[in-house]
């Protein structure tokens, strides 16, 4: 037998690969870990999701959270307190989106999950119906967080998945008022 195992390349070394083009080219931006902006934008992980290219952003511009659903978690606050207390950002943005996979879902989930491996998740699913409340009830996470000291500028957003377009999510108590 062989010592050199041939096997098919994977995906991840695809990704090592496209990494070593990279690094050949790369250069030391000789930048700090706070962002340039000042902000952390939190959204879903979902693969449509171009965040840099549909906000205008640059390398440096930003802390980016990512997790399904783009939900604030405890993970999240705890993400977010570290880019406001150490890093010095004092802006956050919620990104939901259009036709989300968490819609889709239930908290039977993790119920099937204990099913099948025979333990449950200490998670939560965070499943929602309505991408506008859940928006709100994320924002609304952030702001009566005792963790991060700023919260004045805290806004939400869905991202339509077909145009590409944001739309902003006022809370009730934000409406104004002609």
């Amino acid at each position: 037998m062989s010592s050199s195992v041939s096997r098919t390349a994977t995906v991840t070394d695809r990704l090592v690969e496209a990494n070593r083009a990279y690094a050949a080219g790369f250069t030391d931006p000789g930048m700090g870990a706070r962002p340039v902006l000042r902000v952390a934008v939190v959204a879903c992980m979902d693969a449509r999701l171009d965040l840099h290219a549909a906000l205008g952003l640059a390398l440096g511009d930003c802390h980016t959270i990512r997790n399904a659903g783009g939900v604030v978690t405890d993970d999240t606050i705890r993400s977010l307190t570290i880019s406001q207390r150490a890093l010095g950002t004092r802006s956050v943005a919620l990104i939901h989106h259009t036709g989300c996979g968490l819609q889709t879902l239930t908290e039977d989930f993790r119920h099937e999950l204990e099913l099948e491996v025979g333990q449950r998740p200490a998670w939560a699913v965070e499943a929602f119906r309505d991408v506008d409340q859940d928006v709100r009830q994320s924002m609304q996470r952030v702001r009566t967080s005792p963790f991060l000291p700023h919260t004045d500028d805290v806004r939400g957003f869905v991202f339509d998945v077909t145009t590409g377009l944001l739309r902003e999510v006022v809370t009730h108590s934000s409406a104004r008022v002609s």
